[in-house]
Order: C-alpha cells, then sequence, then structure tokens
C-alpha cells in the first residue's frame, strides 16, 4: 500500500468528495494508466489517478481500501482490510438481506451450501463449490467436517467413511487418506480425512479414473473421455 503525497493532499481533503477532482494539488506521479493510492487518514477513501487526472473517492458501504482488494472501484470488504492508524466510518446502510451495501452472508442459519453475496445492496444467492459449505469465520466456503458438529459432513457429501478398509484394494493404496469413486461422476471423487468424507474435484482439463482413483488426462479414461 502506498501514501501519495500524503500531508500535500490535508487541505483539500477536507472539502472533497468522492469523485471530485482536486483542484492545485500535486501531479500524480504517473502520467498513463491508472494507480490508486491510500488516504492517510481515511480507511474509507482513497486517492485515484486516471491518466494523470487526479480525485478523491469513497469507498461503497461495506468495503475499504488497503490497495489490495478489488470487491469494487479498487476497495475491498470491510473485514479484510487491516486500515492501521486510519479511520473507518463503519456505519452500516442496510437493505433487505444485507447488512452493508457490499458483503458475503450466511443465507440460513443452519449449515448450508450456498450464502448470500451483497452488491448495491441487492443480495444474491450464490453456491459454494460441491461439497463445501459456507464457514462464516472466513466469509467463504470451507469442507464440512472443519464445522462440526453445525455441519455433518455426511449428510453434505452423501457418504459415510468405512471404519475399515481392506488391505488388498485400489483404496487402502492412498490410506490415511482413503478414496472411493463417486458413481456415475466423471469429474470427483471422495477422500476420508479422520474418518469423514471430502468431496474432491479433479483439477480443470482432468477426469476422474475410477480404477486407479485418480485425476487424469481424458484421453486415458475413455469412459469420461467426452464427460
Amino acid at each position: 500500500m502506498r501514501i501519495f503525497c500524503a500531508y500535500a493532499f490535508v487541505a483539500c481533503i477536507a472539502v472533497a468528495n468522492a469523485g471530485i477532482l482536486l483542484q492545485h494539488a500535486p501531479a500524480c506521479p504517473e502520467q498513463y494508466g491508472v494507480q490508486a493510492y491510500a488516504h492517510p487518514e481515511l480507511c474509507d477513501q482513497f486517492f485515484l489517478c486516471i491518466n494523470g487526472t487526479l480525485t478523491v473517492e469513497t469507498c461503497e458501504n461495506g468495503l475499504l481500501f488497503d490497495g489490495k482488494g478489488a470487491v469494487h472501484n479498487h476497495c475491498n470488504y470491510n473485514w479484510a482490510v487491516d486500515c492501521g492508524e486510519r479511520k473507518a466510518d463503519l456505519t452500516p446502510y442496510s437493505t433487505p438481506g444485507c447488512e452493508y451495501q457490499f458483503g458475503i452472508y450466511p443465507d440460513s442459519a443452519e449449515c448450508s451450501t450456498s450464502y448470500v453475496k451483497c452488491a448495491f445492496g441487492i443480495p444474491q444467492q450464490e453456491p459454494c463449490t460441491p461439497g463445501l459449505v459456507y464457514d462464516e469465520r472466513i466469509h467463504g466456503c470451507n469442507w464440512p467436517d472443519l464445522l462440526q458438529p453445525f455441519c455433518n459432513p455426511e449428510a453434505v457429501v452423501g457418504f459415510k467413511c468405512p471404519t475399515k478398509v481392506p488391505a488388498n484394494t485400489q483404496s487402502a493404496k492412498f490410506w490415511p487418506f482413503p478414496r472411493f469413486p463417486v458413481p456415475g461422476d466423471c469429474h470427483r471423487l471422495i477422500t476420508c480425512v479422520e474418518g469423514n468424507p471430502r468431496l474432491i474435484t479433479c483439477e480443470e482439463g482432468k477426469v476422474f479414473d475410477d480404477q486407479n482413483l485418480t485425476c487424469e488426462d481424458p484421453e486415458l479414461v475413455p469412459h469420461c473421455g467426452h464427460a
């Protein structure tokens, strides 16, 4: 994060609003392209240079500036930003389903495979990757076994890990994390972690070989080659 000519802006800051062109301000360090710089005192404002033109901008409600996130207009979710000594206005402007105009929230008081993402105060339900559930602690999706007893991984994945795996099986070769195929699914497998199932999705461009229980190139798995 860079502080751009911090003290030279103090006189301008008191009268400038979001998106207002700063008069008699120092020139932007770079005359071409787009650059954003932290405000020296306020965490919800920042300086924006576009092809040498300088404005002061205010993050949308629920967002703050750290020079890292880009949820909207160079700003990041407030819970992801370390403001340091800079002050932040965290007053929520709520609409139905959204505490802040921008944010991520649980969509249920129960274990859920989806969540609510708010933008401009409009809630939109978003699904987690299959096999994952929403974890409010990280504002994202996580393995259900990491949220026990709030979540039941067997109910989420639809599989119960066996207590013993015969030594002569392909699954046993991956002990202590035995693998199992998902019937009819060419893209996913189940791995048991400490007795709890996790649904794993093969990386893009790979398919699951239910014979050796690994993700392979499609041409090596004929019955899944066009899946």
